[in-house]
């Protein structure tokens, strides 16, 4: 009997310790299998669950124009976050209902985030209202995973200021751009275009981040460790520009109804004073949420008003050409100030090149106040046999012709100036001559240039042969007060001699006082020179060019018009840059009957304008 009363405490003991065995087993198998086998799946997630790092936008910089009148700043929007880890897809239908949107809209929005990031919290809506951002806040309780935050968007203070293509616009960054090395996030904007994007970098500023705890409903807490490791985001540095807003918004009321482009520079340092591109569009209606109409429309229209014409259009710049080909038959020792050809109001190379220009004997001086196209043909054939195509090509680049000049917009056309490798290239070793030179006299043929170009061709003659950097920024403040100065560059192009500048200033004075700009552009107060140009366009009606320089002995400004199907240049683009001319440097407008007469000039619906101007081109096949 005693034997068996001790048998039965060894069995209950024995099968006790298999019990916990095996549910030690258990355990141990179990955290093996979280900690090792699926650490990457629920290492994370559970650090997360008590942890979220959160990303904080900074305030994106401002800009300015040369009297430090503010034209673009921020307004605040309001935004949805998700952190997918933390949300419940169950949630879907209450937030669709507290966003007012359908659930398909959610749970869209709702994937991208995740394949994003599944961790990393990023926008889920941006730009709600304050109501519903309201309404979201008070049921944040309710929705594990989502969150919210007070962000901003580009405001323009200047009502009837457009400058589009000037400052640009921005877009939210692609899946490319995000999954870069630039640190951005799911929905962050970048600049796509003008200012916006050429200073990117300046102007995002650095993002901050702070860390907070949360709960196991995904529920914040409080910061974590009362935010001592929290990094607060830096303003992006402010743009102080070169833009006198009078004149710019001068420029766009100018260049409304039209197509074509204005140029306005300081001829002294390369200051961008005024630049406008028509036609434009609403930079207002990229600053928010993307309208897809709006977009779909501008983006369809054939006029392409997000193309900037001031510094991407190639155009032959025409009879405007001419003041360089003088100095450069001047510099090369073909002509003097009182070298004379006479005119039969053609020339004949081997085929006959009409002119406009009355028959007669002409000096540079006379060639370039009348236009003649006789004058300038001969001066490139010249040129062409004895100097040759390369040593042309080589002075007129030193103007900033058939290359960029490091202005700092995004697309600046490089033009085309041709020389003999180009034409090798185009029409074939051996097989080009004279014959596709001369038009290259008058601005024609195979040579195109933008409205900067153009504009930095009147600046430079003006100032006395100094190559000059265009620029629009010339101050970028930081956050921490440091102020850096873009110190764009300035040369002397070696070549130019002020003895031959003074006869081609002389002969671009003589178009404003006497020549093919003296009805609009010429000025009681203020001594202007300039150059009349029609370029042909073979797609339809002429271009009209003007470039000029004032006051002639000290120029203040140097300013180059473009008007696509304009005609005459004299007609469609002199009264434009006189009226801007008169504007900068007096102050105001006196001659309202110009700039009535500027207002309705529409070159799209007129067929057909005459006038005495004999800068024109005609060429007989």
């Amino acid at each position: 009997m005693r034997h068996r009363k001790n048998k039965r405490p060894q069995i209950s003991i024995r099968v006790l310790q298999s019990i916990i065995i095996i549910l030690g087993l258990i355990i141990l198998g179990r955290l093996f299998q979280l900690q090792i086998l699926q650490h990457d799946t629920y290492g994370p997630l559970s650090r997360k669950n008590s942890l979220r790092q959160e990303v904080i936008q900074p305030a994106r910089g401002l800009i300015y124009d040369r009297n430090q009148n503010l034209l673009v700043d921020n307004e605040p929007i309001y935004t949805i976050t998700i952190n997918p880890a933390s949300y419940d897809s169950k949630n879907t239908p209450l937030l669709a209902n507290l966003l007012g949107i359908p659930s398909k809209d959610v749970k869209k929005r709702v994937q991208k985030a995740k394949t994003y990031s599944w961790y990393r919290s990023s926008r889920l809506f941006t730009e709600i209202n304050f109501s519903t951002f309201s309404i979201i806040q008070e049921n944040i309780w309710r929705l594990p995973g989502i969150g919210h935050q007070v962000e901003s968007k580009r405001h323009y203070p200047v009502d009837s200021l457009k400058a589009s293509h000037l400052l640009g616009y921005l877009r939210e960054v692609s899946k490319k751009e995000y999954s870069s090395k630039k640190n951005y996030h799911l929905g962050d904007k970048t600049g796509k275009s003008g200012l916006e994007l050429a200073y990117q970098d300046q102007l995002r500023g650095t993002l901050g981040t702070k860390y907070i705890r949360i709960n196991a409903m995904g529920q914040k807490v409080g910061p974590f460790r009362d935010g001592r490791i929290d990094e607060a985001p830096q303003k992006g540095a402010d743009l102080i520009t070169t833009i006198d807003t009078k004149l710019q918004l001068l420029a766009e009321d100018l260049l409304k109804d039209k197509r074509g482009a204005v140029v306005a520079l300081n001829p002294d340092n390369g200051a961008v004073l005024s630049m406008a591109s028509a036609p434009t569009y609403d930079i207002r209606k990229l600053s928010r949420r993307i309208d897809s109409t709006y977009w779909q429309t501008i983006n369809a229209d054939t006029t392409d008003p997000l193309f900037n014409r001031a510094v991407s259009s190639e155009q032959p710049p025409g009879s405007t050409f001419k003041p360089l080909m003088a100095l450069m038959g001047l510099e090369m020792d073909i002509i003097n100030p009182e070298t004379e050809i006479e005119s039969p109001g053609y020339y004949v190379r081997g085929r006959r090149y009409n002119d406009l220009a009355d028959p007669g004997t002409y000096n540079v001086g006379k060639a370039l106040q009348e236009s003649s196209n006789t004058f300038f043909f001969w001066l490139m054939d010249q040129i062409a046999t004895t100097k040759g195509l390369n040593r042309w090509h080589k002075l007129a680049s030193s103007f900033g012709l058939g290359q960029r000049n490091n202005i700092d917009l995004p697309n600046e056309a490089t033009g085309t100036l041709p020389d003999s490798s180009y034409f090798d290239k185009i029409i074939g070793k051996n097989k080009w001559g004279i014959g596709d030179q001369l038009n290259l006299g008058i601005g024609q043929g195979f040579m195109s240039a933008s409205p900067l170009q153009m504009a930095l061709v009147a600046a430079e003659i003006g100032n006395g042969g100094y190559w000059i950097q265009p620029h629009i920024v010339q101050q970028i403040q930081q956050s921490n007060g440091q102020v850096l100065r873009t110190n764009p560059k300035k040369e002397k192009i070696s070549w130019v001699d002020k003895n031959e500048l003074a006869v081609v200033k002389d002969g671009m004075r003589r178009v404003v006082t006497t020549g093919s700009g003296r009805y609009y552009a010429d000025l009681d107060s203020i001594t202007v020179a300039g150059k009349t140009g029609t370029a042909q366009n073979p797609h339809g009606k002429d271009h009209g060019w003007f470039i000029s320089f004032a006051p002639v002995d000290d120029p203040k400004i140097a300013i180059a018009v473009l008007v696509e199907n304009g005609g005459y240049g004299s007609q469609s683009a002199a009264p434009i840059a006189s009226l801007m001319i008169e504007q900068y440097l007096n102050g105001e407008i006196d001659r309202s009957w110009v700039y009535n007469y500027v207002k309705t000039f529409n070159p799209i619906n007129k067929d057909d304008q005459n006038s005495n101007e004999q800068d024109s081109v005609s060429i007989n096949e």
